[in-house]
């Protein structure tokens, strides 16, 4: 039985999350608070295995509220925003940093006609978020999480003329590791799919331009793929690449892994277009997207990287992938940007 607090200043909300989460046999609400200062109170003497955590709340908010729970007290936290919110959204993101798992949409009411499928997909993210490997973080913030040791590697030189990558739960940090780590002088296009609740792509997408030496933009429709760019899917799409190998194509082609985009797709796609010339990239994330996929890259000569379960929130994608020996590297975000550098990299400093 999951144990969960939820966080919301508004009652009627309250009563609304509880609903969805009591309608699951596998849940349990333990608590509410209308307030973060209440949550911390309550975290004194009783511990959920997942806290839902509002974001605009009076006095503390809801990234100052993750910020300090994961300081003291570490337990996965699943922000549920309103994506159309743009000052919402942001401070989403900033509790994505401090150390939250997943970010949701706030649920739509009963009368909706995707009511029950949006309450199976909230309880099913909640779910997830229970088994997250949530790290204490030191007062100073993201920063901890981002430097870490990569031991050498052999970093033989290959021809690589696309980066594909997959994630999803935990993703959003990891892909801003990942890319903040990359030198501003990369040159090859950069796919990303990460799984994400509506209404939450380009607030992604802006968050990660604040730190992100190359810059990153919603993909569209017949895009011209560019060298230093990143790609990032939209909503409710499948990305990959045309044939041509020079723009990029959208499709509403059935879910893959109950899910669109998918990794696998933009995985598959790439392959197709590119063959031995693409690296994939499997971040974290439950489940098995995109991991035989990776296996097939690495298989046709493509160089391929898993992130390592130390550094996931949850290593089901990446942990699939080396399991099928899908992965040429092992590696947290931070290293697999500095050897794909090195890897594309001419000795003079010219790139292919």
């Amino acid at each position: 039985m999951i144990k969960v607090l939820i966080v919301e200043d508004s009652a009627v909300v309250r009563r609304h999350i509880e609903y969805i989460l009591s309608s699951d046999q596998g849940i349990q609400v333990i608590g509410q608070a209308a307030n973060a200062q209440e949550a911390l109170d309550f975290l004194e003497s009783r511990r959920p295995d997942v806290i839902t955590m509002d974001i605009q709340m009076p006095d503390m908010d809801g990234f100052e509220a993750t910020r300090r729970i994961m300081e003291t007290k570490p337990v996965p936290i699943v922000i549920v925003s309103a994506g159309w919110n743009p000052m919402e959204v942001e401070k989403t993101f900033h509790a994505m940093e401090a150390g939250a798992v997943t970010l949701l949409e706030k649920p739509a009411g009963i009368g909706s006609p995707d009511f029950a499928k949006n309450a199976a997909e909230f309880n099913a993210a909640v779910k997830q978020s229970a088994v997250a490997n949530v790290t204490r973080l030191r007062p100073r913030g993201p920063a901890a999480l981002a430097v870490r040791a990569v031991r050498p590697v052999q970093r033989k030189r290959r021809v690589i003329e696309v980066v594909a990558l997959g994630a999803s739960t935990g993703g959003p940090l990891a892909i801003q590791q990942f890319l903040a780590g990359l030198p501003r002088e990369f040159a090859l296009p950069v796919l990303i799919v990460q799984h994400i609740s509506k209404g939450f792509t380009r607030g992604f997408v802006d968050w990660l331009n604040g730190s992100s030496p190359l810059q990153v933009y919603v993909a569209t429709q017949g895009e011209h793929i560019s060298g230093g760019r990143v790609y990032v899917a939209p909503e409710g799409t499948h990305m990959g690449v045309n044939h041509g190998r020079s723009a990029i194509k959208l499709t509403e082609d059935p879910p893959e892994h109950s899910m669109r985009p998918a990794a696998s797709y933009l995985f598959r796609s790439v392959l197709h277009a590119f063959r031995s010339a693409a690296a994939g990239i499997l971040l974290t994330g439950m489940g098995v997207d995109g991991a035989a996929e990776l296996k097939e890259i690495r298989d046709a000569g493509g160089i391929t990287f898993a992130q390592d379960k130390k550094s996931s929130i949850i290593h089901g994608m990446p942990g699939e992938a080396i399991r099928l020996d899908g992965a040429t590297y092992v590696l947290p975000p931070n290293g697999i940007a500095d050897i794909l550098a090195a890897l594309v990299k001419k000795p003079n400093g010219r790139k292919p």
